[in-house]
């Protein structure tokens, strides 16, 4: 799978002959822009080759079932309460939220699964925590995949998740966002967000560990962005990853040093980005990392952590204090200079294997 390889999100469109079908923007690579400036290439889907869900008709039951079936699966506007998965088991399958549909968990369960299926394209939807804490909202792939060998992708655009800050008579929780599982893994435009405000927002309300988990080889993200989650806002274990822009802002809301230790009460606080010693390769351009000590003053030791090893690389990465005290001490592992007051700013253009430029 090229690095550069990417695909626009399928879109709603009507033919005066055909009707109404789902457009689908053919894979491009080594490309910039969008693809219909010049003239779009991709395939029509009729639209009935979709099960087309509506919020208060439709259970993950109902959407199960056609999913089952060989259907594809486009979920029109609204919020969808959840007491058990979407299961996404069939290949090539769309599955595709418009007016970002929302996906609900209502009973401590993932609000979608998937197999590890190639072709899959899941796109446009919000996942929500509910009031019982789940361990993930959505899961890509059943089990973490190690292969080299070149196979079909799986396509995941414009996905938001949320823990918290809606309008709501009880706090929301989950232990991570989303974890992928599966190998050669095409993200774009990810909003990951334990709110900062809102509703029942607090250190010890809208509980969540961790942004998104990422086991699976040969995953790239474009425009990941992750926010104030409790421990590791991004935990990076597969190899051959790769991240085009990240953005990230550390917990506002941390009461306290003591309850917010890594490494076995050995760093304060918890990197923005953490990468697995055990991975070789891994690549990344264009990282920011934010700190607001909003509620107490407190220190981050490090924005990123990475194996120092030849073949881990981080291109251009910059760390900023908003406001607080004392802010971070270092940009990756134990090196770049540390940000301490309102404004300050600080950038690693180049690392690898413990040297940077």
């Amino acid at each position: 799978m090229s690095y550069q390889e990417k695909a626009e999100k399928p879109f709603l469109i009507y033919d005066q002959t055909e009707g109404y079908m789902v457009y689908v923007p053919e894979v491009r690579e080594h490309s910039t822009g969008v693809s219909w400036k010049n003239g779009s290439q991709g395939k029509k889907v009729a639209l009935d080759q979709f099960y087309v869900a509506k919020p208060k008709k439709d259970t993950a039951e109902t959407m199960n079932a056609a999913l089952a079936s060989g259907k594809n699966l486009l979920l029109t506007p609204g919020i969808y309460d959840l007491t058990e998965p979407i299961i996404v088991d069939h290949p090539d399958t769309i599955v595709l939220g418009m007016g970002f549909a929302t996906l609900r968990s209502t009973a401590g369960n993932c609000c979608m699964e998937t197999g590890d299926v190639t072709g899959l394209i899941v796109a446009g939807l919000l996942f929500d925590a509910g009031e019982k804490k789940s361990d993930n909202l959505l899961i890509v792939g059943k089990d973490v995949q190690r292969t080299e060998q070149e196979t079909g992708n799986i396509y995941l655009s414009d996905l938001f998740f949320r823990v918290g800050g809606t309008d709501t008579q009880t706090p929301t929780s989950t232990k991570c966002c989303a974890t992928i599982h599966s190998s050669h893994v095409i993200g774009d435009n990810f909003w990951v967000w334990r709110a900062d405000h809102g509703d029942q927002v607090a250190w010890d309300k809208n509980v969540a560990e961790n942004g998104i988990i990422i086991n699976g080889d040969d995953v790239t993200m474009y425009a990941l962005m992750v926010e104030h989650f409790e421990q590791y806002q991004t935990i990076w274990n597969g190899n051959n990853g790769k991240v085009f822009m990240y953005q990230s802002e550390i917990p506002y809301d941390v009461p306290s040093q003591d309850v917010w230790i890594s490494h076995e009460g050995k760093k304060n606080g918890y990197a923005s980005f953490y990468v697995d010693d055990a991975v070789d390769t891994f690549e990344a351009w264009g990282l920011g990392v934010y700190l607001y000590n909003r509620d107490a003053a407190v220190n981050l030791d490090t924005a990123m952590e990475v194996p120092d090893k030849t073949g881990v690389k981080v291109h251009n990465i910059c760390t900023v204090m908003l406001v607080g005290y004392p802010g971070m001490s270092h940009i990756i592992n134990g090196v770049g200079e540390a940000v301490t007051s309102a404004g300050e700013r600080h950038v690693i253009c180049e690392y690898e294997n413990g040297l940077l430029k």
